[in-house]
């Protein structure tokens, strides 16, 4: 069972019957320190054209929520959390949506209907770098291993995540409020939990009017960047500094999102110039960060179309 930090599980009552529901924060990362390799040429092995990552992954105080409650059948509610407290339709088929995959996956793994009502709301921008949509999934994933008692340890869980996208697996970590940081290797199943003091850290997040596909950067990477291993060594050096500067961040897929989004190139160098500070991209993108808390007057004098937003790392 989670800490009662992160999830809340209580009993209540619908038509005379009880059903266990429960409530949970799905954190969102960024990639303090990301390389690539190769993709790996391997035909016909389940390895075959992915790539090998290694990096500093740390999650940051901005979460979706999301309810999961024992029902007679399934259904999905997933939608957009506006400011305001109202929500708007999310603009994608939600049988796609990693939440409803994840679901249908540990139906297959386990062969029971699991039936359960599933409730999200977001925060988290998709197409940004910051793993929302992963982070959703691998809590979907959590939570219903324990409202149906299904037992299945963290390498099961890790086993159905990975069948489905390599992000997720950093996510599984239920012995945690929330994912504690990590150096991610291999193709996203290697977990190494690491200590550091980076929690707390402010972080200014900018997000563009757009987003970047994930697969699309990685191919622009293959058609532009010089192909070698990872190097453990860069992102370990982040790791483990004992405060973050900014020379410690490097992202190998800044170059290849910038091919995918040209204007983020543009975007960076205003933002940078303007705030005498070095501004940082998040994963594949389209998400820009700053060590520190900036204020968004002085953002929106060089991007007028970006929202700003203050978190920290947790």
């Amino acid at each position: 069972m989670y800490e009662a930090s992160r999830i809340a599980v209580r009993r209540v009552g619908v038509m005379g019957e009880e059903f266990e529901r429960i409530s949970m924060r799905a954190h969102a990362k960024l990639n303090l320190a990301l390389c690539v390799g190769a993709p790996i040429d391997a035909p016909g092995t389940p390895a075959h054209g992915y790539h090998p990552i290694c990096s500093y992954m740390h999650t940051i105080d901005l979460y979706d929520t999301i309810e999961i409650e024992r029902a007679v059948l399934s259904g999905y509610d997933i939608r957009w959390a506006e400011p305001d407290g109202h929500t708007r339709e999310v603009d994608w088929d939600i049988e796609h949506d990693l939440v409803v995959r994840i679901h249908r996956a540990l139906i297959t793994r386990v062969g029971s209907d699991l039936p359960c009502q599933i409730r999200v709301r977001k925060s988290i921008p998709a197409g940004g770098g910051l793993g929302g949509g992963s982070s959703d999934a691998a809590s979907v994933l959590m939570g219903l291993n324990d409202i149906f008692a299904l037992g299945l340890d963290r390498s099961s869980l890790v086993d159905i995540a990975m069948s489905l996208g390599s992000d997720i697996a950093y996510f599984i970590d239920p012995v945690s409020p929330h994912p504690r940081p990590a150096i991610v290797s291999g193709f996203g199943e290697t977990i190494e939990r690491v200590e550091t003091g980076h929690a707390g850290q402010e972080i200014t997040l900018i997000f563009p009017s757009f987003g970047c596909a994930t697969g699309a950067v990685y191919r622009a990477f293959d058609s532009i960047v010089e192909h070698a291993n990872p190097s453990e060594s860069i992102v370990r050096a982040c790791a483990g500094a004992s405060e973050l500067n900014q020379d410690l961040i490097v992202n190998d897929l800044y170059r290849p999102a910038c091919e995918v989004q040209p204007a983020i190139g543009p975007l960076r160098d205003r933002i940078a110039e303007a705030l005498g500070s070095g501004v940082h991209l998040s994963g594949s993108g389209s998400t820009l960060f700053v060590l520190g808390r900036v204020g968004a007057p002085l953002v929106h004098e060089v991007a007028p179309d970006c929202r700003v937003v203050h978190t920290r790392l947790c």
